[in-house]
């Protein structure tokens, strides 16, 4: 949303609420949302029309509901998160000593990949820069960069090719700030005002900088899923009569035009915090299930388009070596099921150590919800979500004429949950580890479970609807 497309895209991308869709079938929904999420118009008269294959790989998307996010670069030597150099205020002269001695010998691309496989993941948001203004490829528009350190090598080819290899979806996390870079408008943005920029800047030619940079990732690594963009934040007031208006033209209509020029299939999110932008073809949210707000991240309404949460593993997003707080693997599955039954898709972080492992606490974790998923991937893979609002018990999740009760909780009564709305007709209903017949009644109002005789999952007791 910025300046006068505000008024539109608050009319065509208005959430669509559970009660309008909780009476019509699955098929309609989709169908729905597909054609308003093809009919964007921007307020100069510009139309984006998604390809055929950029379509597919919207749906393709969806069903792939799980991918890991890499956040990683020069700033994990001080193990104090990504976020380090605005935090500290560490000048440009004073930053730039990190790429003299980042040397991550240990990083194996293989496994990486790998763990990701192994966790049920089937993508990888990799951050190729973050706001520190390094860039973890070999660039030619900066020459502060993985190549120029000792290590020397390209760590996102060797990771493009480990993906392509292994069949794992390659995104790039693409940062729209920079703490490094004179040319950036620092001077109107929130952060990074002390890493000591004199110069003043020059906003054309780092638009000209983010076009190459895009134009290098898209043209010399095979194909890439979609493009992260983060930081349009950095340029908004928060309050006030301007809240929500950028203080800079990013030039986005340029820019996801290029994008789609050079890869019509390649997905584009922006985690500006605001409602989709004409371009954008999936909606992202950060550390936070959609329509919910409790990091103040959340504010946006939620669009047609296909959706995805982003979440940490303990409190960090970059390594972070005090950072104790690990979520256990429960907590972790029962994000992911949320995030389906909010028909959106979990992207969960990782911030490997600076000499490119990723931490054990983490991949220990990522192999009891990889265990999980061999056993129940079937009910999060391909499936829809908002059949209901997800409940305090817990929420369901679809794939064609089958339901699936994810019951995370036993409810207070521990008798029966009773789906208000749930009409259409049930065939049959059973646990889905093993079977045993689950019985039901269904009223005019929705529909009663009953839970008697339920052995109980510590983690997920999925209950199978079938429909009629």
């Amino acid at each position: 949303m910025i300046q006068s497309k505000k008024i539109i895209l608050q009319r065509i991308t208005a959430p669509v609420t559970i009660d309008v869709i909780k009476h019509c079938t699955h098929m309609k929904v989709l169908l729905l949302s597909a054609l308003l999420a093809a009919t964007f118009c921007t307020s100069a008269a510009q139309s984006y029309t998604p390809t055929t294959a950029n379509l597919q790989a919207r749906t393709a998307f969806q069903n792939d509901k799980f991918g890991m996010f890499i956040h990683w670069g020069p700033s994990s030597l001080l193990g104090a998160g990504e976020w380090v150099m605005n935090a500290r205020n560490i000048q440009v002269h004073e930053y730039e000593r990190l790429q003299q001695f980042f040397n991550p010998q240990q990083f194996n691309a293989a496994a990486w990949v790998a763990t990701a496989k192994a966790a049920g993941m089937r993508y990888i948001t990799f951050v190729t820069r973050h706001h520190d203004g390094f860039s973890n490829w070999d660039t030619r528009q900066s020459d502060f960069k993985i190549t120029n350190t000792p290590y020397g090598k390209d760590v996102l080819q060797q990771l493009a090719a480990e993906c392509h290899k292994q069949g794992i979806k390659l995104y790039c996390y693409y940062s729209l700030l920079d703490w490094y870079r004179s040319d950036y408008q620092y001077e109107t943005g929130n952060n990074g005002k002390g890493t000591g920029r004199t110069q003043k800047s020059n906003w054309e030619s780092y638009i000209r900088f983010m076009k190459a940079q895009l134009t290098e990732l898209l043209t010399n690594y095979g194909p890439i899923a979609g493009i992260w963009f983060d930081g349009h934040w950095d340029q908004v007031d928060k309050t006030g009569a301007k809240a929500g208006i950028s203080r800079v033209d990013w030039h986005y209509n340029e820019i996801y035009e290029l994008i789609h020029q050079l890869q019509p299939q390649c997905l584009i999110t922006n985690n500006h915090h605001q409602a989709v932008i004409p371009g954008e073809d999936f909606q992202s949210f950060e550390q936070d299930l959609p329509g919910d707000n409790t990091k103040g991240f959340g504010k946006a309404p939620i669009s047609v388009l296909p959706l995805e949460t982003c979440e940490t593993m303990n409190n960090s997003w970059g390594f972070n070596i005090t950072d104790r707080s690990y979520k256990s693997a429960k907590k972790l599955i029962h994000t992911l099921v949320l995030a389906a039954a909010h028909n959106a898709n979990l992207l969960l972080n990782v911030g490997p150590m600076p000499n490119g492992m990723i931490q054990p606490e983490f991949t220990d974790t990522l192999q009891k919800i990889g265990a999980w998923m061999q056993q129940y991937g079937n009910t999060i893979y391909g499936t829809r979500g908002g059949v209901i609002t997800p409940k305090t018990w817990g929420g369901i999740t679809q794939k064609g004429n089958t339901m699936y009760m994810h019951v995370l909780q036993a409810p207070d009564n521990n008798r029966y949950i009773f789906i208000d709305g749930l009409t259409q007709k049930i065939k049959q209903a059973s646990l889905f580890i093993n079977r045993q017949p689950v019985s039901f009644k269904q009223v005019p109002e929705g529909t009663f479970v009953y839970l008697n005789d339920i052995n109980w999952s510590n983690i997920d007791t999925v209950i199978e609807l079938t429909l009629q």
